[in-house]
């Protein structure tokens, strides 16, 4: 049966410990069994280091979904290969923040920072210590009181977890509403299955409104059997924290994003352990759709091809009619950034009317919206053309 849950069944290891012993060794000496074969678009990684290229474990390519000037955080950035791409391609206004729990990646990444700089003529990336699934958990700072507050009494932890919750209040990690862009490449699979809704809130809670996640992961067919579950190195090599394919995009619309599709699917199955397949998939989700719905008259009408369409509101587009919407989804729906945009027409009225004086919209109903309402109950031009549309030289 389907279900928006992810598998929580218990395992007998412990997962981040599993997972960071593996990737620490891969911070060592590069680890082939961990890299899913990636083609980058471009040429940003000619001017990569060797290292940073070869201790590099990814399954996509979320970097070619980022715009010059935009603020980008990557989730598990490891030896931070797609953060130096895309500090190529944001530019000198756009900002990278990799994130990683591993102090050996984190090394390994910021040994390069001022050589890539060097060669950029800018420095516009950021590496900070933090568990993607609790983005406003500063780590280096909280490490830094541990060293003056060890924890060793029920007191000493209550101080602890009160100091936790300073550092998110007062010093977050990340930012609420703050980027632009949230990648990953292959790492949400390696959260524990009990944090994995909390990691997409915390994609979502950071993204500015508008904001995008565009998410490289290893995606499963069917749940994965007990045996592959019961597996360590299945989980820390990718395999037993897959997500199954119609849960991963569930998992970001049950935390609020919309317009969330599949960019890229692998057609070959990266691996296959007990016939169950695993594959590489990318999927990209927008937040925004959140907020108060207003009535301003406008229409959207679906160009088509299918009969009929539901958004992530529940709002019906039918084939060439003029669907009545409210002021926040016909902006979601005409933006030049939308993913719908190219699929549907927008018609405004021919009277503006202010959003102050706008009143609530019902998006609960299905309405066509008659074209008087657009232009008016009181329009009645009459215009014609003077001109032979079929003479030569004209339109015909």
């Amino acid at each position: 049966m389907a279900t928006s849950q992810p598998s929580t069944s218990p395992v007998d290891y412990d997962i981040e410990s599993t997972v960071l012993s593996r990737y620490q060794e891969g911070a060592r000496e590069q680890q082939p069994s961990l890299c899913c074969p990636t083609e980058y678009a471009g040429n940003y990684t000619e001017n990569l280091p060797a290292e940073i290229i070869a201790k590099d474990y990814g399954c996509g390519d979320p970097t070619r979904y980022v715009n010059e000037g935009e603020i980008v955080v990557d989730l598990g950035s490891g030896a931070g290969k797609n953060c130096y791409i895309l500090a190529q391609k944001v530019g000198e206004l756009g900002k990278i923040i990799g994130v990683d729990f591993n102090d050996e990646m984190l090394n390994l990444a910021r040994k390069y920072q001022q050589e890539m700089a060097d060669k950029l003529g800018y420095g516009n990336t950021e590496f900070v210590k933090g568990k993607i699934q609790d983005l406003k958990l500063p780590l280096d700072q909280l490490e830094t009181w541990l060293q003056n507050n060890p924890v060793t009494s029920v007191d000493q932890m209550v101080a602890y977890e009160v100091e936790c919750d300073r550092l998110r209040q007062e010093q977050p990690l990340i930012a609420e509403n703050s980027v632009d862009v949230v990648i990953s490449n292959c790492v949400l699979n390696l959260v524990r299955p009990q944090d994995k809704q909390q990691l997409f809130k915390e994609i979502f809670r950071v993204l500015k409104r508008g904001g995008r996640a565009v998410i490289s992961d290893i995606v499963c067919d069917e749940d994965p059997t007990s045996k592959i579950m019961q597996d360590a190195d299945l989980w820390s090599g990718c395999i037993a924290g897959a997500f199954r394919e119609d849960l991963f995009l569930k998992m970001f619309e049950d935390a609020g994003f919309y317009g969330v599709e599949i960019l890229k699917r692998e057609e070959t199955p990266w691996q296959v352990i007990d016939g169950v397949e695993f594959r590489s998939m990318t999927v990209r989700a927008y937040k925004g759709k959140e907020g108060i719905c207003l009535e301003r008259k406008q229409s959207i009408v679906y160009k088509g091809p299918w009969k009929q369409v539901i958004d992530d509101d529940g709002h019906v587009f039918c084939r060439g009619e003029r669907m009545a919407v409210c002021d926040k989804t016909y902006n979601i729906m005409t933006s030049c950034c939308s993913p719908y945009h190219s699929d549907v027409i927008g018609i405004e009225p021919y009277e503006n009317i202010a959003l102050e004086a706008a009143a609530e919209f019902n998006c609960k109903t299905k309405a066509i919206r008659h074209a008087r309402e657009t232009k008016g109950l009181e329009y009645n031009l009459t215009e014609t053309n003077s001109d032979d549309c079929c003479s030569p030289g004209t339109c015909c």
